[in-house]
């Protein structure tokens, strides 16, 4: 422990000591319920930064280590404005008052100097609508950007949101983090909900999977209690999950007067019990919330959710009953009576007045919920009997006579100290594997030398893999990002930054995100962190790009892939009735062909065939013999129908005025037979 003075406000641990050689541990600025967090001082870049430790007696419990793990690993992925940076995680041996010794470990995060929205609600109640928009505006731009990266938070709450003193918002604490794609994941998996009962999605509360909508439906509680100052549900615990559940949230004007009808809606659009309901994305969140704030019209779906809640209300007070009627009719009077309220300008029937919902509230509200759901006890017993007869069918294959044993479990030896090769050899004699993904930190232990496994012991199932952590040396330094560079510039900056060691011929690869040359990755990839002579290998784009198949398709879908695929596009017509009109017939270049990027690649597309209206004209054509002498002989018949179309003028029919053209041919047969005669 430093002798500085300015570290009096340290706390007499006498297990108080500097973090893997370079966090000084200051002084406690925050407890939460698995970790303790500290001022401390990066002793190598002379920064201020923020430590979080987990506490001593929970060091020993695997499910607390994994999940301290995991924010690490989650929170070091992230790179955002809104998110509190991770800087750096290691474990640091400590002995315990009894004489053992265990490791414990810790976070190294940026320090954020301002406050969390609790402490401000704590202090303020509620925050102005535009203030309330706009933090949780910056809370979902970190959610969408962890979404995209295909990661839930599943805790958002007023103590998980700091807003600095320049009103800066960061959200933190990745605790209960976890990929969408670990679908077996769910909230249950420790036999307890995990998270805050307040917040938890109505998914989350089933334990059924969630994904970033989870995070949507606690974002709209958090907006919620910043706007009113009060979460949609109130509660004990289990209450919470049933409300959650079944019970349709009041739209938050019904709590505080005068908030904007676009507030309402997009409050409650967010509270949708389904899913598939509420807001599919927080960017579309987002806008609404900047389109409130803008007085701009909100989207008709937060619109559509804001009437329908309101006249599935309206027709839930019309079918209420006249002893719910008559119950407030005292308090209604008494209120109106010492003079109405600025809120009752609303328009009647749409939400009660002020005086009214107040005494509502001030009312326990379990006994008004067993009120309002008669059959919540039969609900209660229905679920009971369901959970033992899961046990039971459980027990049954566990103790069966057809019981599945379950995988083998063997205890996971410790490589902590060895070569990364002594490592693989223990554990693969061990029964295990080891990923190839090895991960490398900055350490001052020898290079190649394992600083941290995971898991560090216990026991996993035989087969099961386990991640090493390969110290790259005191002297390691970090990847900086390259993609986007053009080869060359990458190069010099890597030189720059110290790395010896970049094969000169670089890999190629069809990207056509960035043009020809630019880097597109490298191994090991950006933020790594690595010896100097470590090989790193670029990946640059060739400028090629694969043709797709585009015959079959919508010309606007085929035009999409094209401009998807950085290629231009010139669009033939064709009248045809082989296919539907805007169907791509042809195009100029075979699909799966290299060629290179802003190619022009010709699409022959179908059009609609010319509309041409039949006309049926009927013609009475008369032949009559040609005025000539008459021949004694008898003429060759062959010969007449020869002559007659050469015939320069037509003989003109006996007839002093012949019938119009359309008469039939019955009415003026030939005078004379030519082959009669």
């Amino acid at each position: 422990m430093s002798d500085d003075p300015t570290q009096a406000t340290t706390p007499p641990d006498p297990q108080a000591r500097v973090l893997g050689g370079r966090y000084e541990l200051g002084e406690l600025i925050g407890r939460g319920g698995m970790a303790d967090v500290h001022v401390g001082h990066d002793l190598r870049l002379g920064r201020s930064v923020a430590i979080k430790v987990l506490r001593t007696d929970l060091a020993r419990d695997s499910s607390f280590l994994a999940r301290f793990r995991r924010e690490a690993q989650s929170a070091a992925g992230l790179s955002h404005p809104a998110i509190v940076g991770v800087f750096d995680s290691g474990e640091q041996s400590v002995t315990e008052s009894g004489g053992a010794t265990v490791q414990v470990p810790y976070i190294v995060m940026e320090l954020v100097e301002g406050r969390t929205l609790r402490e401000l609600l704590n202090e303020h109640r509620t925050l102005e609508p535009d203030e309330a928009a706009r933090i949780t505006a910056s809370v979902l731009s970190a959610l969408e950007y962890a979404h995209e990266r295909g990661l839930v938070h599943r805790d958002i709450k007023p103590a998980n949101v700091m807003v600095t003193e320049a009103g800066a918002v960061k959200v933190m604490d990745f605790g209960i983090a976890r990929a969408i794609a670990d679908t077996a994941a769910t909230m249950t998996q420790t036999q307890a909900v995990m998270g805050t009962a307040r917040y938890l999605s109505p998914e989350q509360a089933q334990g059924l999977d969630v994904d970033g909508r989870s995070d949507l439906y606690s974002v709209g509680c958090l907006l919620y209690e910043l706007l009113v100052g009060r979460t949609p549900f109130q509660g004990d615990p289990v209450s919470l999950v049933y409300q959650h559940l079944g019970e349709a949230p009041k739209a938050p004007s019904t709590h505080a007067a005068r908030l904007p009808q676009a507030l309402d809606a997009i409050s409650l659009h967010a509270l949708e019990k389904k899913p598939e309901d509420r807001y599919q994305d927080a960017g579309e969140f987002r806008s609404d919330l900047n389109a409130a704030r803008a007085d701009e019209p909100v989207s008709s779906a937060a619109q559509a959710t804001f009437a329908r809640v309101l006249g599935t209300g309206a027709g839930a007070a019309a079918a209420g009953g006249a002893a719910a009627v008559a119950t407030q009719a005292v308090p209604v009077a008494s209120s109106s009576g010492a003079g109405a309220p600025a809120y009752q300008e609303e328009p009647t029937g749409i939400f009660p007045a002020t005086g009214a919902d107040d005494g509502y509230e001030r009312t326990d509200e379990l006994p008004v919920r067993e009120r309002r759901h008669p059959g919540a006890a039969l609900l209660l017993g229905a679920l009971a009997t369901v959970a033992l007869a899961g046990v039971a069918w459980v027990l049954f294959q566990v103790l069966g006579p057809n019981g599945d044993q379950g995988p083998e479990m063997l205890v996971v030896p410790s490589t902590v100290g060895s070569t990364e090769a002594e490592a693989r050899t223990t554990l693969t004699s061990a029964g295990f594997t080891v990923d190839e993904d090895v991960r490398q930190r900055n350490s001052d232990a020898e290079p190649g030398t394992v600083i941290e496994q995971d898991p560090p012991g216990g026991e996993l199932a035989r087969g099961a893999s386990v991640t090493l952590t390969v110290s790259s040396g005191p002297e390691a330094r970090t990847i900086p990002r390259l993609q986007g560079l053009e080869e060359q510039a990458a190069r010099d900056l890597l030189e720059r930054e110290g790395f010896t060691n970049v094969r000169g011929d670089a890999e190629e690869t069809d990207d056509p995100d960035w043009e020809e040359g630019q880097v597109v990755s490298s191994d090991p990839g950006e933020g790594q962190e690595i010896a100097p002579d470590e090989e790193i290998v670029l990946t640059v784009s060739s400028g090629q790009v694969e043709v797709p198949d585009l015959v079959g398709r919508d010309q606007n879908a085929a035009v999409l892939l094209l401009d998807g695929r950085t290629l231009q596009w010139e669009v033939e017509t064709r009248r045809t009735t082989e296919a539907d009109p805007g169907t791509v017939l042809e195009q100029s270049v075979e699909a799966g062909d290299l060629v290179d990027q802003g190619t022009t690649i010709e699409l022959v597309v179908a059009a609609e065939p010319v509309q041409t209206q039949t006309e049926v004209i009927t013609e009475t054509q008369t032949i009559t013999p040609t005025p000539t002498e008459p021949d004694p002989t008898t003429p060759d018949p062959t010969e007449t129908p020869t002559e007659e179309p050469t015939s320069p003028e037509p003989t003109s029919p006996e007839p002093t005025e012949p019938g119009p053209p359309d008469d039939p041919p019955s009415d003026e047969p030939p005078t004379e037979d030519p082959t009669d005669s």
